[in-house]
């Protein structure tokens, strides 16, 4: 039966991250789960790595002693899936953000959007979106976004492993990509769209793997929470 100790001494917990949560919320959600259920008055409990709210998928939680292992598993390869729009941006590079141009798709082909995923295979020098929480001078990009102000932003090595176009839907463009820790794929979204002499912006993504975990082994938050109260019943 898993007890106190054993949240205490470290667990690494795979949770599928809903929709419209932030990485943040599901961290408070299950700690305040975990201190219920076993009557633990303060545990440390952490994620390794970010997931944007309008994105799903595999988040590593650690709790106790584990969470001296977040570098490690922030530093993993990551694999996404999702889908670029074509011929449209928004200044978030997703759908946070209102649609503020458009652009012309007629000329590109399936050909062309295939070869265009050869430009962004290995190290690259990548712009971060603007409404991202990275700071400048104390304060998050997306606060200097929102306030409408203009921002030097620098560039960030990434690598990219593997980019592969999975279908294409008309100005629909489905994609699964292995990237490094520090990756935007709405950053990428923007370039690709620019590449193929257009605009793009993502409008769907779920993370499924970091390192040798995925998201296929991965509990929901709901799922978690009725395993954990399973266990105070045991226990009373």
């Amino acid at each position: 039966m898993i007890t106190e100790n054993d949240y205490i001494s470290g667990k690494v917990l795979l949770i599928d991250k809903p929709l419209h949560w932030t990485s943040f919320q599901v961290v408070n959600k299950l700690r305040w789960e975990i201190k219920n259920a076993l009557n633990i008055k303060k545990i440390k409990v952490g994620h390794a790595g970010t997931l944007d709210p309008l994105a799903s998928g595999l988040l590593i939680i650690c709790t106790g002693k584990m969470t001296k292992q977040i570098d490690h598993f922030q530093g993993q390869l990551k694999e996404y899936t999702g889908t670029f729009i074509l011929g449209s941006t928004t200044p978030s590079y997703d759908l946070e953000t209102e649609i503020d141009a458009t652009y012309a798709t007629a000329h590109i082909t399936k050909d062309n959007i295939n070869s265009t995923t050869q430009q962004f295979v290995g190290q690259l020098q990548q712009y971060p979106p603007i409404f991202s929480a990275l700071k400048k001078d104390g304060k998050r990009l997306y606060e200097y976004a929102r306030a409408g102000a203009n921002v030097d932003i620098k560039p960030r090595t990434i690598h990219i492993s593997e980019f592969e176009i999975t279908q294409i839907k008309g100005v629909e463009v489905c994609f699964r990509v292995v990237c490094s820790k520090g990756t935007y794929i709405r950053s990428l979204a923007n370039d690709f769209g620019k590449a193929l002499q257009s605009g793009a912006h993502l409008s769907a993504l779920r993370r499924t793997r970091i390192g040798e975990f995925n998201v296929c082994n991965a509990l929901s938050v709901n799922r978690f929470i009725s395993k954990l109260s399973a266990v105070k019943s045991n226990a009373t």
